[in-house]
């Protein structure tokens, strides 16, 4: 009898465990695929407070996903991985999303951060806007047009790995191809690139189109774009006179990361994401680095724990200053 209870408390509890065992698997390489697979889980476990939309394909046809949380009218809008060597912020960016869905759907806190903030301001989070260019920095070159694979290796120097891979599939970077400072961006390189490229016009790129499309629809109170590395936050780019209003709330972004606050040059130029949004829609903007520098590759997956103890409660945080700036 006292054998049968104690293989009957092991069941149980290895069922509790499973409930609760993470989606995220954080100790390996993060892909497009495993994104696809992760928001079906997501899907499944919290159907009652996410909602997972579409808004997008890139040049080679893979699917870009923004992902609802709350209930909230008002909203905040997390984006990662520009680059496709910066695939460590999808994994945060999912991590995130994770977390917050976990504790809002159960009504729980997530450190001292209440989440019934998330009825009145929800978070979009879109983890990956360059899948592509992830499927290319992760050398899976199969994966595209044997026609366009020589190509890929033209773009990359003539070298067949990928580790160093910024672009897009058709050598844009993508964070230079915002209208806000892109004529005064580098000319160099004046061809598709493995990184730098900044493309003939401003939203040339097909995912650069389908964000800022979907920017225009939702109309975030505040945006963050999230990229690797060196462990800064840029948020000052023509703020105006909403200057002192941006800078506290990238302080108190500072204070939860103890990332220093980017001084930038007087000549510093724009062509980002959020030189674009700050500009456009007079709102805060942050681009925030997360790790320490690693050159012209993927930073390693042991900084990941580090990075997502740094950043778990941004989203959160910025959610209560979002309310602040509707209210």
């Amino acid at each position: 009898m006292i054998i049968r209870f104690g293989l009957l408390l092991m069941v149980t509890l290895s069922l509790a465990n499973a409930a609760n065992a993470s989606v995220i698997e954080t100790q390996k390489p993060y892909s497009y695929e495993e994104l696809e697979n992760d928001l079906s889980s997501i899907n499944a476990r919290y159907k009652a407070v996410v909602k997972i939309k579409k808004i997008g394909e890139t040049e080679f046809g893979r699917n870009i996903w923004a992902v609802k949380l709350g209930n909230g009218k008002e909203n905040i809008v997390v984006v990662g991985t520009h680059h496709g060597r910066e695939w460590l912020t999808s994994m945060l960016v999912m991590k995130m999303l994770e977390t917050y869905a976990d504790a809002y759907q159960d009504k729980r806190k997530v450190g001292r951060y209440q989440t019934d903030i998330l009825n009145e301001v929800s978070i979009w989070f879109i983890p990956m806007l360059n899948p592509d260019g992830v499927s290319i920095q992760q050398n899976n070159l199969h994966q595209f047009p044997l026609s366009y694979q020589q190509r890929l290796i033209q773009m990359n120097e003539g070298e067949r790995n990928f580790k160093r891979w910024k672009a897009n599939a058709l050598g844009v970077d993508l964070n230079r191809q915002y209208p806000a400072g892109w004529e005064k961006l580098n000319r160099e390189p004046n061809r598709p690139y493995y990184q730098f490229y900044r493309g003939k016009r401003p939203f040339e790129a097909q995912e650069v189109k389908v964000l800022t499309q979907f920017i225009r629809k939702i109309k975030p109170a505040i945006a963050v774009a999230y990229h690797t590395a060196g462990r800064e936050i840029y948020w000052n780019y023509k703020n105006g006179a909403n200057l002192k209003r941006d800078q506290s709330i990238a302080t108190k972004v500072s204070s939860l990361t103890g990332y220093p606050l980017a001084k930038p040059a007087k000549n510093a130029v724009g062509g980002g994401f959020t030189d674009w949004f700050i500009t456009t829609y007079r709102r805060p903007g942050l681009t925030i680095e997360i790790s320490y520098l690693v050159g012209e590759t993927s930073p390693p997956l042991e900084v990941f724990e580090t990075e997502w103890k740094r950043n778990q409660y941004v989203g959160l945080q910025l959610s209560m200053e979002a309310k602040k700036i509707i209210d």
